[in-house]
């Protein structure tokens, strides 16, 4: 039976209907609470805000922002500025004008993120919010000398509707970061986070991924910074100090705010802790400590609150019901059923009279005096499997990373359907139908099967199209958590989404590593049909010699950074050279 994984109309129609049950509550809210409990419910909602947007730069992104009430002050400055000039619009343009300024001031602090991590970004965000705060310090906020308030929206001038018009703004800000982190951008964010090497190689942008969410997260903070404006009236810098945004960081990540609803728990801490403090007698400062302690707890354990619950829930579900292969087309005109491997034929000799897709010209690679790659030169004919063997240290991965451009540097020639690769990234690269794998794990565990596939293949693909590929390469199907696989499944899933990529040339860095015997023949037998089937190209590197002689009708070994024998497969193996180099490492020859 074919897989029915959610129509896309009931996944858009999920948030609205999560959304109008929010507003739902926030209007009974509105109109239940009353006095001081009615300013805590807004700070709670504004907090929630920020938070989520710091989410989405350290959860997602996985990188360390501590200034994340500075993007707050700006948008609460630009709301104050607007609101002294009586600029057009009213409240509610000057909030989203706030909020853009925020993002373009968060792309600027993220420049750094580029170059910078860990520990060093994080001095960096920490250094421009203690400058912000000095320089917020003197130069105050528009209007708060005159006394000047900033004013609320007509609709919702009283607290009690201003509370309701936040919780709005929060709706709107969780739909928005929903679809974001369903979309590319959000798979291109938990992609940098768990290997920047690998966002690389399926032609996403690392700088465009890091900036776009500095951009969203500090948009996020301004927007909770203008809330905070039309709140008191007169914002202060007390408001905004980087102690503040070192706790709301900690906080973050605590409760894991780059999931929406544990954003919300994280506004509601954030006010809870100081108040019961206070109801309590003690110093409302200890809450820093709190927070502190929370949080050394939770980088300690690499985890946070809102995963473990989602991930003890995956875990219950998956044991009631093990991982699922996505099942065949079979109901498709025209189209056998291919989850059971198909039979296994002898590989198609190239064509010599078609023009290389790859051609490889006196490669080299040099790491000070030690030659990794000498004068390495091949051409892969199109719709073949082309073998890179080769002894351990022979310069395999040394020639996948510089025909691939995470080696720029090297001397020699690359190129593509006769295009000069020379002084292209591996972006740029991947784009141009370059595509690899990678011997290490490089497959996002937090994201979906389906949402991984889309990513990488960076093209619009059907649910139909996504499930035929999985069911070729023998994955789970789309709707499994990458999380809940093995290591080897999650290699062919990442060989699957690069197919559906439908590059020119794919180069398969040991992709039956982690595999069974019994695997590793099916994906040879798997691996045959992929060229004609999806009109590329491969380079497989492996070990398994059986698996290379199954699929591979040219081989190129290499030695030493050298080419030691290429051409076709029978005359390859039985070259005294190619098994005096293999003699010792194995008994296949």
């Amino acid at each position: 039976m074919r897989r029915v994984s959610g129509t896309p109309a009931a996944r858009i129609a999920l948030p609205f209907i999560v959304g109008a049950i929010g507003l739902a509550a926030g209007y009974l809210l509105s109109v239940s609470l009353s006095g001081y409990f009615v300013f805590l419910a807004v700070s709670a909602v504004v907090a929630a805000i920020a938070i989520l947007g710091l989410g989405i730069v350290t959860g997602s992104a996985g990188m360390i922002a501590l200034c994340q009430l500075t993007f707050a002050a700006v948008g609460a400055w630009i709301v104050s500025l607007l609101n002294v000039l009586n600029a057009p619009g009213g409240f509610i343009v000057w909030l989203i004008l706030g909020g853009l300024a925020a993002g373009v001031v968060g792309v600027l602090v993220g420049l750094p993120a580029l170059r910078l991590r860990g520990v060093n970004l994080a001095v960096v965000t920490l250094g421009f919010a203690a400058a912000a705060d000095v320089t917020l310090v003197q130069i105050q906020f528009p209007g708060s000398t005159d006394g000047v308030s900033v004013l609320r929206p007509d609709a919702f001038s009283d607290d009690r509707s201003y509370f309701f018009f936040s919780v709005l703004v929060l709706v709107i800000c969780g739909i928005g970061v929903y679809f974001l982190q369903s979309g590319r951008w959000g798979s291109s964010w938990k992609s940098v986070a768990f290997s920047e090497r690998g966002t690389a190689s399926v032609g996403a942008s690392v700088p465009g991924s890091k900036l776009t969410a500095f951009a969203v997260s500090a948009t996020l903070g301004g927007v909770s910074g203008g809330l905070i404006a039309g709140q008191v009236g007169l914002p202060f810098a007390s408001s905004f100090t980087p102690i503040q945004s070192l706790a709301l960081y900690v906080l973050a990540i605590m409760s894991g705010a780059y999931l929406i609803d544990m954003a919300i728990f994280g506004g509601i801490v954030w006010i809870a802790v100081p108040e019961l403090l206070k109801r309590w007698g003690i110093p409302q400062d200890w809450g820093f400590v709190i927070f502190g302690v929370l949080g050394v707890q939770a980088l300690t354990s690499g985890s946070n609150l809102g995963q473990s619950i989602r991930n003890a829930w995956w875990k219950r579900q998956a044991a009631k019901r093990p991982v699922e292969l996505a099942a065949p087309l079979a109901e498709e005109p025209g189209r056998d059923a291919v989850t059971a491997a198909p039979p296994a034929t002898a590989p198609a000799p190239a064509d010599p009279s078609a023009a290389p897709v790859l051609v490889v010209t006196d490669l080299g690679v040099a790491f000070g005096q030690v030659k990794a790659l000498n004068g390495v030169s091949l051409a892969v004919p199109p719709n073949t499997i082309m073998g890179l063997i080769g002894p351990n240290g022979a310069g395999k991965s040394t020639f996948v990373d510089a025909v691939t451009g995470f080696l720029p540097q090297h001397t020699g020639s690359v190129s593509l359907d006769g295009r000069d690769l020379r002084g292209l990234s591996a972006t740029a690269r991947a784009r141009l139908g370059v595509r690899r794998t990678f011997q290490q794990d490089r497959v996002p565990p937090t994201l979906t099967v389906e949402a991984y596939v889309r990513f990488v293949a960076r093209r619009r693909l059907t649910i139909a199209e996504i499930d035929d590929a999985l069911a070729f390469f023998g994955c789970p199907t789309a709707r499994t958590r990458l999380q809940n696989v093995d290591v080897g499944t999650r290699r062919l899933v990442e060989v699957a989404a690069n197919v559906l990529a439908r590059p020119r040339i794919l180069i398969l860095d040991e992709p039956a590593a982690g595999l069974s015997h019994e695997e590793h023949l099916e994906l040879g037998a798997r691996l045959l049909q992929a060229p004609a089937r999806f009109g590329m190209s491969i380079v497989l590197i492996e070990h398994d010699l059986d698996l290379v002689r199954s699929v591979c009708s040219t081989i190129t070994v290499l030695d030493f950074g050298e080419v030691l024998a290429s051409g076709p497969q029978a005359e390859v193996l039985a070259d005294p050279a190619v098994m005096k180099a293999y003699m010792g490492e194995t008994e296949m020859l």
